[in-house]
Protein backbone atom coordinates (compact mmCIF):
# COMPACT_ATOMS: atom_id res chain seq x y z
CA UNK A 1 0.00 0.00 0.00
CA UNK A 2 1.30 3.10 -0.60
CA UNK A 3 0.46 7.11 0.99
CA UNK A 4 0.07 10.52 -1.41
CA UNK A 5 3.40 11.66 0.18
CA UNK A 6 4.75 8.63 2.48
CA UNK A 7 8.11 7.31 1.22
CA UNK A 8 9.67 4.05 2.02
CA UNK A 9 11.47 4.52 5.16
CA UNK A 10 14.01 2.00 3.57
CA UNK A 11 14.52 5.09 1.15
CA UNK A 12 16.06 7.16 3.85
CA UNK A 13 19.23 9.03 3.80
CA UNK A 14 21.84 6.82 6.00
CA UNK A 15 23.48 10.28 6.28
CA UNK A 16 20.73 12.11 7.48
CA UNK A 17 19.85 9.54 9.71
CA UNK A 18 23.13 10.06 11.52
CA UNK A 19 22.68 13.26 12.21
CA UNK A 20 19.87 11.91 14.41
CA UNK A 21 20.13 13.22 18.57
CA UNK A 22 17.06 11.54 19.95
CA UNK A 23 13.58 9.89 18.84
CA UNK A 24 10.71 10.76 20.49
CA UNK A 25 7.65 8.40 19.57
CA UNK A 26 4.13 7.13 20.39
CA UNK A 27 3.72 4.28 22.47
CA UNK A 28 0.27 1.81 21.48
CA UNK A 29 0.60 0.29 18.56
CA UNK A 30 3.92 1.93 17.74
CA UNK A 31 5.97 0.40 20.37
CA UNK A 32 3.69 -1.96 21.40
CA UNK A 33 1.92 -5.46 20.00
CA UNK A 34 -1.43 -6.32 20.76
CA UNK A 35 -1.11 -3.97 24.21
CA UNK A 36 2.11 -5.41 24.91
CA UNK A 37 5.64 -3.86 24.07
CA UNK A 38 7.95 -7.05 22.46
CA UNK A 39 11.29 -7.96 24.21
CA UNK A 40 12.42 -6.98 20.26
CA UNK A 41 11.40 -3.49 21.33
CA UNK A 42 12.78 -3.29 24.79
CA UNK A 43 16.24 -4.59 22.76
CA UNK A 44 15.98 -1.61 20.68
CA UNK A 45 15.48 0.74 23.05
CA UNK A 46 18.64 -0.14 25.30
CA UNK A 47 20.50 -0.17 21.97
CA UNK A 48 19.25 3.24 20.59
CA UNK A 49 20.14 4.10 24.63
CA UNK A 50 23.50 2.80 24.76
CA UNK A 51 24.58 4.31 21.40
CA UNK A 52 24.17 7.41 22.61
CA UNK A 53 20.07 8.59 21.17
CA UNK A 54 17.88 8.25 23.88
CA UNK A 55 14.48 8.06 23.04
CA UNK A 56 11.16 9.86 25.04
CA UNK A 57 7.54 8.38 24.54
CA UNK A 58 5.15 11.16 24.03
CA UNK A 59 1.78 9.39 24.84
CA UNK A 60 -1.81 10.15 25.60
CA UNK A 61 -1.51 7.77 28.48
CA UNK A 62 -1.97 8.57 31.94
CA UNK A 63 0.38 8.86 34.77
CA UNK A 64 -0.81 5.76 36.34
CA UNK A 65 -0.02 3.85 33.29
CA UNK A 66 2.93 5.38 32.65
CA UNK A 67 4.92 4.79 35.58
CA UNK A 68 5.68 1.25 35.21
CA UNK A 69 6.34 1.98 31.36
CA UNK A 70 9.12 4.60 32.57
CA UNK A 71 10.60 2.37 35.14
CA UNK A 72 10.93 -0.96 33.09
CA UNK A 73 12.16 0.29 30.28
CA UNK A 74 14.80 2.09 28.48
CA UNK A 75 13.34 4.88 27.64
CA UNK A 76 14.78 8.55 28.91
CA UNK A 77 11.28 10.08 29.97
CA UNK A 78 7.21 8.79 29.56
CA UNK A 79 6.10 12.52 30.39
CA UNK A 80 7.95 11.91 33.57
CA UNK A 81 11.44 12.43 34.67
CA UNK A 82 13.77 9.99 35.65
CA UNK A 83 15.75 10.47 38.80
CA UNK A 84 18.18 7.33 38.87
CA UNK A 85 16.17 4.49 39.26
CA UNK A 86 13.38 6.28 40.47
CA UNK A 87 10.72 8.06 38.85
CA UNK A 88 9.26 11.43 39.45
CA UNK A 89 5.95 13.40 38.63
CA UNK A 90 6.08 16.62 37.52
CA UNK A 91 3.29 19.05 35.63
CA UNK A 92 3.24 21.73 33.09
CA UNK A 93 -0.03 23.56 35.15
CA UNK A 94 0.00 24.81 38.74
CA UNK A 95 -2.14 22.55 41.46
CA UNK A 96 -4.33 24.89 41.36
CA UNK A 97 -5.37 24.87 37.65
CA UNK A 98 -5.37 21.06 37.74
CA UNK A 99 -7.66 20.53 40.47
CA UNK A 100 -10.33 23.10 38.40
CA UNK A 101 -9.97 21.55 35.27
CA UNK A 102 -10.49 17.69 37.36
CA UNK A 103 -14.41 19.31 37.98
CA UNK A 104 -14.70 20.02 34.38
CA UNK A 105 -13.78 16.57 33.15
CA UNK A 106 -15.79 14.74 35.31
CA UNK A 107 -18.63 16.98 33.72
CA UNK A 108 -17.88 16.38 30.26
CA UNK A 109 -17.06 12.04 31.17
CA UNK A 110 -20.29 12.13 32.67
CA UNK A 111 -22.20 13.86 30.23
CA UNK A 112 -20.37 12.22 27.57
CA UNK A 113 -21.14 8.42 28.87
CA UNK A 114 -24.74 9.62 28.95
CA UNK A 115 -25.67 10.86 25.47
CA UNK A 116 -23.19 8.23 23.24
CA UNK A 117 -24.28 4.95 23.22
CA UNK A 118 -21.77 2.39 23.86
CA UNK A 119 -19.25 5.33 25.37
CA UNK A 120 -17.40 3.65 28.33
CA UNK A 121 -14.00 5.68 29.94
CA UNK A 122 -11.00 4.06 29.34
CA UNK A 123 -10.06 1.26 31.61
CA UNK A 124 -7.20 3.43 32.12
CA UNK A 125 -9.15 6.54 33.86
CA UNK A 126 -8.31 5.46 37.19
CA UNK A 127 -4.36 6.81 36.64
CA UNK A 128 -5.64 10.32 34.25
CA UNK A 129 -4.98 13.29 35.89
CA UNK A 130 -5.32 15.64 33.36
CA UNK A 131 -7.64 14.49 30.59
CA UNK A 132 -10.15 12.41 30.08
CA UNK A 133 -10.42 9.42 27.65
CA UNK A 134 -13.01 7.56 25.96
CA UNK A 135 -12.64 3.63 24.78
CA UNK A 136 -13.32 3.06 21.11
CA UNK A 137 -11.39 0.39 20.01
CA UNK A 138 -8.69 -1.12 22.62
CA UNK A 139 -11.64 -2.82 24.89
CA UNK A 140 -14.64 -1.77 23.59
CA UNK A 141 -15.71 -0.98 19.72
CA UNK A 142 -17.18 2.40 18.92
CA UNK A 143 -17.88 3.58 14.95
CA UNK A 144 -16.84 6.35 13.40
CA UNK A 145 -20.15 8.23 14.08
CA UNK A 146 -19.82 7.56 17.63
CA UNK A 147 -16.19 8.72 17.80
CA UNK A 148 -17.24 11.95 16.36
CA UNK A 149 -20.09 12.10 18.45
CA UNK A 150 -17.49 11.66 21.61
CA UNK A 151 -15.36 14.78 19.98
CA UNK A 152 -18.12 17.06 19.24
CA UNK A 153 -19.21 16.90 22.72
CA UNK A 154 -15.43 17.67 24.17
CA UNK A 155 -15.10 20.32 21.80
CA UNK A 156 -18.72 21.91 22.86
CA UNK A 157 -17.15 22.38 26.24
CA UNK A 158 -14.17 23.63 25.14
CA UNK A 159 -11.73 20.85 25.60
CA UNK A 160 -8.98 19.67 22.81
CA UNK A 161 -9.74 16.52 21.74
CA UNK A 162 -7.86 13.80 19.51
CA UNK A 163 -8.44 10.32 18.28
CA UNK A 164 -5.67 8.07 18.78
CA UNK A 165 -5.71 4.25 17.87
CA UNK A 166 -7.43 3.05 20.65
CA UNK A 167 -8.91 6.05 22.33
CA UNK A 168 -10.82 9.92 22.28
CA UNK A 169 -8.75 11.87 24.47
CA UNK A 170 -9.77 15.03 25.96
CA UNK A 171 -8.41 17.88 27.64
CA UNK A 172 -8.46 21.65 28.99
CA UNK A 173 -5.39 23.95 27.85
CA UNK A 174 -3.21 24.48 24.55
CA UNK A 175 -1.06 21.24 25.60
CA UNK A 176 -0.26 19.05 22.75
CA UNK A 177 1.92 16.46 22.33
CA UNK A 178 4.21 19.12 20.43
CA UNK A 179 4.58 21.16 23.49
CA UNK A 180 4.79 18.16 25.73
CA UNK A 181 7.79 17.76 23.46
CA UNK A 182 9.22 20.56 23.82
CA UNK A 183 8.77 20.52 27.70
CA UNK A 184 10.22 17.24 28.05
CA UNK A 185 13.52 17.61 26.09
CA UNK A 186 14.22 20.55 28.00
CA UNK A 187 13.43 18.78 31.12
CA UNK A 188 15.35 15.67 30.74
CA UNK A 189 18.11 16.61 28.63
CA UNK A 190 18.96 20.52 29.08
CA UNK A 191 18.57 20.57 25.03
CA UNK A 192 16.37 23.14 22.73
CA UNK A 193 13.59 21.53 20.18
CA UNK A 194 12.98 23.95 18.16
CA UNK A 195 16.43 24.82 17.50
CA UNK A 196 17.29 21.01 16.22
CA UNK A 197 14.11 19.78 15.14
CA UNK A 198 15.46 18.67 12.03
CA UNK A 199 17.59 16.17 14.05
CA UNK A 200 14.88 14.73 15.94
CA UNK A 201 12.95 12.31 14.56
CA UNK A 202 9.21 11.36 15.58
CA UNK A 203 7.39 7.81 14.80
CA UNK A 204 3.90 7.40 15.25
CA UNK A 205 0.52 5.70 14.03
CA UNK A 206 -2.56 7.53 13.81
CA UNK A 207 -4.63 10.87 13.41
CA UNK A 208 -3.51 12.06 16.98
CA UNK A 209 0.35 12.22 15.40
CA UNK A 210 -0.52 14.65 12.66
CA UNK A 211 0.91 17.70 14.37
CA UNK A 212 3.84 15.98 15.00
CA UNK A 213 4.51 14.59 11.59
CA UNK A 214 3.75 18.18 10.17
CA UNK A 215 6.36 19.63 13.04
CA UNK A 216 9.16 17.28 12.19
CA UNK A 217 10.86 16.54 8.64
CA UNK A 218 12.00 13.71 9.77
CA UNK A 219 8.74 11.61 11.08
CA UNK A 220 7.89 8.46 10.43
CA UNK A 221 4.70 6.32 10.17
CA UNK A 222 4.37 2.61 10.99
CA UNK A 223 2.73 0.21 8.35
CA UNK A 224 -0.45 0.20 10.80
CA UNK A 225 -0.93 4.19 9.83
CA UNK A 226 -2.42 3.37 6.85
CA UNK A 227 -5.81 1.89 8.85
CA UNK A 228 -6.23 5.51 9.12
CA UNK A 229 -5.55 6.77 5.70
CA UNK A 230 -8.70 7.29 4.71
CA UNK A 231 -8.87 9.84 7.53
CA UNK A 232 -5.19 11.41 7.17
CA UNK A 233 -4.39 14.71 6.29
CA UNK A 234 -1.17 15.08 7.01
CA UNK A 235 1.07 12.09 6.31
CA UNK A 236 4.48 11.83 7.66
CA UNK A 237 7.92 11.69 5.52
CA UNK A 238 8.23 8.40 5.63
CA UNK A 239 6.08 5.14 6.20
CA UNK A 240 7.66 1.40 7.96
CA UNK A 241 6.97 -1.75 6.01
CA UNK A 242 6.35 -3.40 8.79
CA UNK A 243 3.37 -2.56 11.43
CA UNK A 244 3.50 -1.75 15.36
CA UNK A 245 6.14 -2.83 17.40
CA UNK A 246 8.34 -4.27 14.75
CA UNK A 247 7.94 -1.24 12.43
CA UNK A 248 9.88 0.80 15.62
CA UNK A 249 12.78 -2.06 15.59
CA UNK A 250 12.67 -1.47 11.92
CA UNK A 251 13.48 2.00 12.41
CA UNK A 252 15.86 1.63 14.97
CA UNK A 253 17.97 -0.93 13.08
CA UNK A 254 17.91 1.83 10.77
CA UNK A 255 19.35 4.37 12.74
CA UNK A 256 22.01 2.21 14.58
CA UNK A 257 23.30 1.36 11.16
CA UNK A 258 24.00 4.70 9.90
CA UNK A 259 25.45 5.97 13.13
CA UNK A 260 27.84 2.37 12.70
CA UNK A 261 28.87 3.75 8.87
CA UNK A 262 29.36 7.32 10.11
CA UNK A 263 30.77 6.74 13.31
Amino acid sequence: MTSPSALPWSSADPKRLAQVVGVLTDIDDTLTTDGAIPMGVVAALAALRADGLPTIAITGRPMGWSRPIASSTPLAAVALLRDGDDVRIEFADADDVRAANAARLARVAERIVAEVPGATLARDSAGRVTDIAIDHSEFTHLDQAQIDAVVARMREAGMQATVSSIHVNGWFGTHTKLTGARWIVGRVLGRDLDAERDRWLYVGDSTNDEPMFAAFPLSVGVANLFDFADRLQRWPAYVTALDRGRGFVEIAESLLAARAVTG
